[in-house]
């Protein structure tokens, strides 16, 4: 009866040839040189340390080839490991220097100085082997005669077997010498699975390896396990990074069929499949079926991300390694692609080349929050050449326009000016480095209006007021009667700030004049949250408006914390929290009764029960949202509420504004699409 065997099943990629590998007998590893050569392996590994590149002192031996060739290391019959035998090829590297004063007077040479160019070479050659989760470095120690030492020439290559990798990884395999006089050569290579190899019978761990299939159906990738009911297999998602270790992404034992499910999101050209029986010592077959899937190239893109870091460096974060270089370019005020410098400035490492599908761009602006808004400046290019020479031109959409030219544009007729702006020091620096500086020049006392600009404002100005006049006389006296609402509420988590969000922006279309600190981050930073619920609540009031108090779990908690000391304040809170901060200031007019007429409470239907809202603040009238939303925005427009059809109409429109917020925050646990595979039972 036939056994299962593991195997792939998936449209991204083809049957793997079946090959057929050389056996090997016995634990031993060993090395072998080509004739004339000796060698020696030496006992154990090695500590993997390449060191410093060192200048050769004469002809050396150095390797300048690796190859590779699979084989089978049997222990029995049907007790095999796959194996990677390595065969490196060795050169000799460097001259003698050859004394000046021979070559000047024809000086007989020292025969002390002839020896040694008459003796053999001796290497240490050290070969570094990774394949997760394991790494070994070996020494072999090389000797050619003298008779073959031709410098430039090749003197053969030493093999050593092997090193045991496990099926389907990814071996790296990399040999320098010690000292090390050239950079090391290096060599990546995928193993074949049970799939691709005549190994069945020998290897233990292909015997009974469940078999897997992986398929698509819409925006979901299904991982099918058939696995039978008495045994239990390990299987795990890793992401295959280089460099570094493999990083664990998701691990589950499994027993019986098994259906894995993932987003079509989650995947990328580096994400890999492990999968191995539960016991001690067991092979662990790797495969990466997505590196060639459009779809993970796209995902990887999405999901990588370029930072700045000041003064002048830059990280590309990105699931799986990715080549990048980075250059400096320039976006005009008005947008549009962001254009290479022109004369360019030295590449330094923010384009990006994934694999060969696409080239790619990631863009990011030079700290933004350090230069402020948008000015209408003008960039320089500063370009400096050999004896100190300097040369400046102003980038332009025509292309960099030297600042002494006869173009007719902006940065030619302003040439001088701009050349003395930058030697006085009102320029500001942006970049610089020895062969280039960037300045960022102001314009603003340049800029000359012309009397027809004037009228053209005239004129608009006079069109702008000839259309308010015609503007509906409702609408009008309803601008004027906006009233003022300042929103006060507890972070509790970012779904409930999303809602508050979702409420404030309705409120704001009424139209009512809202205030709430998601939308003054900037402030509350600058001010600090007491400062700055001061200065919103003293202007609210003396407009006539009202403070609006949502009630959360969070609040209702902090609320009862001022209740029960209410001569300290309350524990530690985040720096845009303007609930907590300000307690101290609502709590006396709510237990002098000051409050009515001021303030209005409110709580989310499901969020919180009427009976959590503490006693003291429902002295004021306190509504539940979005149920009682009528009553709310009547009693937040005061006198100037609508006629009650038209008042239901608004409460229908902000209800269906609040609905999504109200379904994300109140969704139940689990019920959520997430990143993770999901698994279920299959029989």
């Amino acid at each position: 009866m036939p056994v299962p065997w593991f195997f792939l099943s998936l449209a991204l990629g083809r049957n793997p040839v079946v090959l057929s590998l050389e056996r090997v007998v016995g634990p031993q590893d060993t090395a072998r040189c080509s004739p004339g050569l000796s060698c020696h392996l030496w006992d154990g590994d090695v500590l993997c340390l390449p060191g410093s590149l060192v200048s050769a002192p004469g002809p050396v031996l150095v390797p300048t080839g690796l190859q590779t060739e699979l084989v089978l290391r049997c222990y029995k019959d049907t007790d095999c490991d796959l194996c990677v035998r390595v065969d490196v090829h060795l050169a000799v590297h460097g001259y003698w220097e050859e004394p000046e004063d021979e070559e000047k007077f024809g000086i007989a040479e020292d025969p002390a100085i002839e020896e040694p160019r008459n003796a053999s070479l001796q290497a240490h050659v050290v070969l570094s082997f990774q394949a997760y989760p394991t790494a070994r470095c070996v020494l072999l120690e090389v000797q050619v005669p003298a008779a073959l030492v031709q410098p430039g020439q090749s003197v053969g290559s030493v093999v050593f077997e092997c090193f045991e990798a496990a099926l389907g990884a990814e071996v790296r395999i990399w040999s320098y010498t010690q000292p090390r006089y050239q950079k090391e050569l290096n060599l990546t290579q995928q193993l074949p699975d049970c799939r691709g190899l005549e190994v069945r019978d020998s290897i233990q761990s292909c015997w009974a390896l469940p078999v897997l299939n992986v398929s698509a159906h819409g925006n979901d990738v299904h991982l099918v396990v058939d696995i039978p009911e008495d045994q239990r297999f390990g299987l795990s998602l890793y992401w295959n990074q280089v460099p570094g270790p493999a990083k664990p992404w998701w691990h589950r034992n499994l027993t019986g069929p098994q259906t894995i499910t993932l987003n079509h999101t989650d995947l990328v050209p580096c994400l890999c499949i492990q999968v191995w029986r539960l016991e001690p010592d067991s092979v662990r077959t790797s495969i990466c079926p997505f590196r060639e899937d459009p779809r993970a190239h796209r995902n990887l893109w999405r999901a990588a991300r370029l930072q700045l870091l000041p003064p002048r460096a830059w990280r590309l974060d990105a699931p799986c390694s990715l080549p990048a270089e980075a250059t400096l370019c320039w976006q005009a005020p008005d947008g549009g692609p962001c254009q290479p410098l022109v004369p360019p400035l030295p590449r330094e490492n923010v384009t990006v080349n994934v694999s060969t599908w696409e080239k790619q761009e990631l863009q990011e602006c030079l700290w933004a929050d350090s230069l402020g808004p948008l000015k209408d400046d003008m960039l320089l290019v500063e370009t400096r050449g050999p004896q100190d020479n300097r040369s400046l031109c102003a980038l332009e959409p025509s292309g960099c326009t030297p600042l002494f030219s006869r173009a007719s544009t902006r940065a030619a007729r302003l040439g001088g000016p701009l050349l003395q702006d930058v030697q006085s020091g009102q320029c500001l620096q942006l970049w610089d480095d020895d062969l280039g500086a960037l300045w960022a020049c102001p314009m603003e006392k340049y800029i000359h209006r012309r009397w027809a600009l004037v009228w053209m404002a005239c004129l608009l100005l006079a069109a702008v007021l000839f259309l308010l006049l015609l503007l509906k006389k409702n609408h009008v006296k309803a601008a004027a009667r906006s009233r003022a609402a300042l929103l006060l509420y507890s972070a509790d988590d970012a779904g409930f700030e999303r809602l508050v969000g979702a409420l404030a922006s309705a409120l704001f279309q009424l139209p009512l004049r809202v205030a709430v600190d998601l939308w003054s981050r900037r402030e509350l930073s600058a001010q600090g949250p007491l400062a700055w619920f001061h200065a919103q609540r003293r202007q609210t009031l003396q407009e006539g408006g009202v403070v609006v108090l949502l009630f959360s779990p969070g609040a209702v908690a902090l609320c009862r914390e001022w209740l029960q000391d209410a001569t300290s304040a309350p524990g530690a809170h985040g720096p845009h929290d303007a609930f907590a901060a300000s307690l101290s200031c609502l709590l006396p007019d709510f237990l002098q009764g000051r409050a009515p007429g001021r303030y209005v409470g409110a709580y989310f239907d499901r969020l919180l029960s009427p009976d959590a809202v503490p006693a003291l603040f429902r002295s004021v009238p306190v509504f539940s949202l979005p149920s009682q939303l009528p009553e709310f925005l009547g009693t937040l427009q005061g006198p100037a509420a609508p006629h009650p059809w038209r008042l239901a109409e608004r409460a229908e429109q902000v209800s269906r504004a609040l609905q999504p917020a109200l379904d994300s925050c109140f969704r139940a646990p689990g019920t959520g699409r997430g990143m993770g595979p999901e698994a279920e039972d299959r029989t």
